[in-house]
């Protein structure tokens, strides 16, 4: 009997480990965001990063993970080299870092695109820009889209740029750690257009941003507050 030899060729499916659950993705997108965010509270003990990872805003989808679901996401992260845990000399707790630059050799802006890919779902070039202001301040939109481009062709890619749907003007990306390519388009088919009124959009959408940013800089407070505290208890 015949049998063809031809290896398959390496893609992220065919790896055991590769695709990341919903999970892992937000745990890892809330490590990132919060080392450049604020930086005095990372690495992160775990009760900052549950708060992390199921925040009001900045989140789509909003989620509620418990502190066991975060630790075994984790530990899944760190089988797969992109998470740590730091036990630091005096302190009582474990914190925990992300190791994304290390696992893909990312940069800080590459690092930012990703991370509000993974926090908010699809955006568009001009949405990541806008919203990602507290990871890395970009100048203009190229440059936002010349870290998607790193990004769609690193091997296996990062990123994706998804087909337009009818009535788009401009192109949406999602991030490929959950997912292979043809499934996120057949997601992005099952959304509404968001053609009609885009410049009004673009405003609401930066009001939102704005006003989302003064909530998660009091939450952020609130938990600086709460470390200190701990120290004293």
């Amino acid at each position: 009997m015949d049998t063809d030899n031809t290896p398959e060729p390496i893609t992220r499916r065919a790896q055991d480990d590769a695709f990341l659950d919903e999970a892992e993705v937000r745990v890892l997108g809330a490590l990132a965001e919060k080392e450049a965010a604020t930086p005095d509270n990372y690495p992160m003990s775990l009760n900052a990063l549950v708060n992390a990872c199921n925040q009001l805003t900045s989140r789509d989808p909003v989620m509620t993970l418990t502190e066991a679901d975060v630790l075994e996401a984790i530990e899944r992260l760190s089988g797969k080299k992109l998470a740590n845990a730091i036990h630091q000399a005096g302190a009582r707790v474990a914190k925990y870092e992300h190791r994304m630059r290390i696992k893909w050799m990312l940069d800080q802006p590459k690092v930012a695109v990703l991370s509000i890919l993974m926090l908010r779902g699809f955006q568009t070039a001009g949405e990541i820009r806008s919203r990602a202001g507290r990871l890395h301040e970009f100048a203009t939109v190229a440059e936002v889209e010349k870290c998607l481009d790193y990004l769609i062709d690193k091997y296996p890619p990062l990123v994706a740029r998804l087909s337009r749907t009818p009535g788009t003007k401009e192109p949406r990306y999602a991030h490929l750690l959950s997912c292979d390519e043809a499934s996120l388009d057949q997601a992005e088919a099952g959304q509404p257009s968001t053609a009609s009124g885009t410049s009004r959009g673009d405003r609401v959408g930066q009001l939102e941003t704005e006003v989302a940013q003064l909530k998660q800089q009091v939450a952020d407070l609130s938990a600086q507050f709460a470390e200190f505290k701990k120290q004293f208890e």
